[in-house]
């Protein structure tokens, strides 16, 4: 991989400075970043680094922190309808006769749609997980697989619990571009107890816990009113919270659940479109951030998004949060930013990616920012405005992960996408016919 300098019009770092240098430079060595600066800063290179003046804006890969991307082959199924009709109804039995290979394709493809869009990580809850991961490995792409547990599985006398620990043993790489939690679906599904027997053995391999939390009104009613507590302290209350926890959605949190979870460490995936496409609320985002929490973005699935986008979460959710609070100064574009990136990437438990800083991978993109979304630009802020509200996958032509480049020109390097797009058309006939 060698010793590199990239050059550009502007780099946005998305560092804890929200750092933004224009023009500048990214060095690296062996796919790490060694320096990041303006280029009139920049270290003396010798004839042994190759410099590639890339021109445009880059920045760090997004990072989509709540997925199920293998959806890809129901997407659209169900459309209009509530959660839990649109589970049972139109997800479950597709996907109920699903196949690894089938879920292969399907990663194949959501894996490609988020390069293309310039989502460097996904961190994925789903089954087939051995197909899942094979499928990243193929493609290029960083993963945060966190294998689902669901309550058909569980209580089937299956040693679901087993299989993962098996499965972390043999993947789980903090050191490459996979690594590997522990998925239980929910509490409503599984049962306080089951999540509880979860979470501990997510605290004995020191791995991230990710569970769904308070997504609908109604999914806990029973719970609640069984143990006459919120989901969420319910959960406390039963260390669930205990290690490193990743909650998606948090969308019916009041002002104690919050703080539960701030004094907790539990990071939340927020994924706003789909709770919008659902009929499922808005989580108080703003709240959440006021207090502490740790608030990454999440496309969800792509049969509730029905996009792998993340661009559109970094403007819907500062959007929504604004006219939620009838505030337009609440989540700036530096603010949404952050969320895609370093955040989105602390929520899923790296702590190497996410920003363009030394020490860190390179998981880089490149933006063209000769585009009428990128005029006028009369001060700095305005760029950022610019990315956050009008910037868009659409304008992604350049990706890195770990250092490699697998997206170029605005086609990705490591995937038959001819293929592809036709396998998961055909296998998403058959399992829609049953």
């Amino acid at each position: 991989m060698g010793n590199r300098r990239f050059t550009a019009d502007v780099v946005v770092t998305c560092d804890a400075d929200d750092s933004v240098f224009a023009p500048g430079v990214v060095d690296t060595v062996d796919g790490r970043i060694a320096w990041a600066g303006p280029a009139s800063s920049a270290p003396v290179v010798d004839d042994t680094v190759t410099v590639e003046d890339v021109g445009g804006l880059l920045m760090p890969g997004l990072v989509n922190a709540h997925c199920h991307t293998p959806m890809t082959l129901v997407r659209g199924s169900g459309d209009g309808l509530p959660l839990q009709r649109w589970l049972a109804e139109a997800m479950w039995p597709r996907e109920g006769r699903m196949t690894p290979e089938d879920a292969w394709w399907g990663m194949t493809l959501g894996s490609a749609e988020m390069l293309l869009a310039g989502v460097t990580t996904s961190c994925e809850m789903y089954l087939f997980e051995e197909a899942v991961v094979d499928a990243v490995r193929e493609s290029g792409a960083r993963l945060v697989m966190t294998p689902g547990v669901v309550s058909a599985l569980h209580s089937s006398g299956s040693d679901r619990a087993g299989e993962i620990s098996d499965f972390f043993s043999r993947n789980h790489d903090p050191a490459g571009r996979i690594t590997v939690g522990i998925a239980p679906h929910s509490a409503y599904d599984l049962g306080v107890e089951a999540v509880a027997e979860l979470a501990d053995l997510a605290r004995s391999l020191d791995t991230l816990l990710h569970i769904h939390l308070a997504e609908t009104r109604e999914e806990s009613t029973e719970l609640e009113d069984a143990y006459g507590h919120s989901i969420t302290r319910i959960l406390h209350d039963h260390g669930v919270f205990g290690g490193r926890v990743l909650a998606a959605h948090c969308v019916w949190l009041d002002t104690d659940d919050i703080e539960l979870l701030a004094d907790d460490g539990v990071a939340v995936a927020h994924c706003p479109v789909s709770n919008m496409k659902l009929g499922s609320g808005i989580a108080p985002l703003v709240a959440m951030g006021e207090a502490g929490v740790t608030v990454g973005y999440g496309t969800d699935g792509p049969a509730s998004n029905d996009s792998l986008d993340l661009w559109e979460e970094v403007k819907v959710a500062a959007l929504l949060a604004k006219v939620h609070a009838l505030d337009s100064t609440v989540v700036s574009a530096v603010e949404t930013l952050a969320m895609a990136t370093r955040h989105s990437a602390a929520a899923v438990g790296l702590d190497d990616t996410g920003c363009l800083k030394p020490g860190n991978t390179l998981d880089m993109i490149r933006i063209d920012l000769d585009h009428a979304t990128f005029v006028p630009i009369t001060e700095p802020d305005e760029l950022l405005a610019h990315l956050a509200w009008s910037g868009s996958s659409r304008r992604v032509t350049d990706v890195w992960v770990a250092g490699e480049k697998v997206v170029a020109d605005g086609e990705v390097l490591t995937i038959d996408m001819e293929r592809t797009l036709a396998e998961v058309g055909e296998r998403a006939l058959r399992l829609a016919r049953g």
